[in-house]
């Protein structure tokens, strides 16, 4: 398997742009160097774009306003969706309208559920019907033990997403995937999950803005990339956020993102093929070379070009000959 290729830029060939956030278009309160200018000319092109995240701490609106701030002027409420709209609507078509559910969350999570016509509780006492988690940082060691209480009484347990991990302006923190791997720990079970890579959040996302070619862009191999490959839909993986390019060196067979770049800029890009001989790739007057398992690329700064040399010659070798490379340490995206 190699990089897929295109003629013409991306937000030419795809209708539709599914944007991950963190690490894509924004880190904590600042944007993607670049980000801002790269989403408005997709977006001149005549790209929709889908801001979707698995981060259930803020609300929709929330989300939208801060785009807004960072310079996307035209990012609408509706442009967002969030991994507590899918856990929402799951919930919502699970159980009748009007049903108690224990919150396990912020207004993020809240918000959805109730205009999903579904009714927060804090205990197991209140009578829930289902146990509801989302991300947020004020979440407690009391909400968690009541969640499990209501676990092991036999409860239906739906969580937002179950990213280990989430970056902030400081550094990588724990994520909603770490506190529902307590609970888990504390009842043996786990949630049904509506964030990526489930498909919930890619179901949500589509039935809101359709689109007949899809593009998911993100940061992460194990939920915006896996994701999108397990929904059918082709992908664009950025090296702003948490994976770095020897991570998709190293990626196999069914992981693999469709195209690749260093940031959003690639998606006003064409992608050229890549020609491959022996330990040699060109694309576009880029090259990559493997001597000794150590690879080295040829090409202008972060170029595009490079990083496609680069991956698609690493995946010819691991896939034809066994031969895993890793990234010359000098060399920095």
């Amino acid at each position: 398997m190699t990089l897929g290729s295109s003629d013409r830029p991306l937000s030419r060939a795809y209708d539709l742009a599914m944007l991950d956030l963190d690490g894509v278009v924004y880190v904590g309160p600042d944007a993607v160097p670049g980000a801002v200018e790269s989403l408005g000319a997709a977006r001149a092109s005549g790209t929709q774009l889908a801001y979707i995240t698995n981060n259930a701490s803020r609300t929709a609106a929330e989300v939208a306003s801060h785009l807004r701030e960072l310079g996307l002027s035209d990012a609408e409420d509706g442009d967002v969706v969030t991994s507590a709209q899918a856990v929402a609507h799951l919930v919502a078509d699970a159980l009748p309208a009007g049903s108690p559910v224990l919150l396990v969350g912020g207004e993020g999570l809240r918000q959805p559920l109730e205009e999903r016509g579904l009714r927060c509780v804090a205990t197991l006492d209140d009578g829930p019907l289902a146990v509801v988690q989302g991300f947020h940082p004020d979440v407690s060691w009391v909400q968690l033990a009541e969640a499990s209480y209501a676990i092991e009484a036999g409860i239906p347990w739906f969580a937002s997403n179950t990213d280990l991990t989430i970056p902030t302006a400081r550094g990588v923190a724990p994520g909603n995937g770490s506190l529902v791997q307590a609970i888990s720990n504390a009842t043996g079970t786990k949630p049904t999950v509506a964030g990526k890579p489930e498909a919930a959040l890619f179901r949500e996302t589509l039935e809101r803005f359709g689109g007949e070619r899809p593009l998911m862009v993100g940061d992460r191999l194990d939920t915006d990339i896996d994701g999108a490959i397990g929904a059918d839909i082709d992908t664009l993986f950025v090296l702003t956020g948490v994976n770095g390019l020897q991570d998709v060196i190293d990626a196999g067979v069914g992981h693999r993102p469709t195209y690749i770049s260093y940031d959003l800029g690639g998606l006003n890009e064409a992608h050229a093929p890549i020609q491959i001989e022996g330990s040699t790739a060109r694309c576009d007057g880029a090259s990559a070379q493997v001597s000794d398992g150590v690879l080295t690329i040829e090409a202008a700064d972060r170029s595009t070009s490079g990083f496609r040399a680069a991956v698609g010659l690493a995946w010819h070798l691991a896939d034809h000959s066994g031969q895993h490379v890793r990234l010359d340490g000098t060399m920095k995206p």
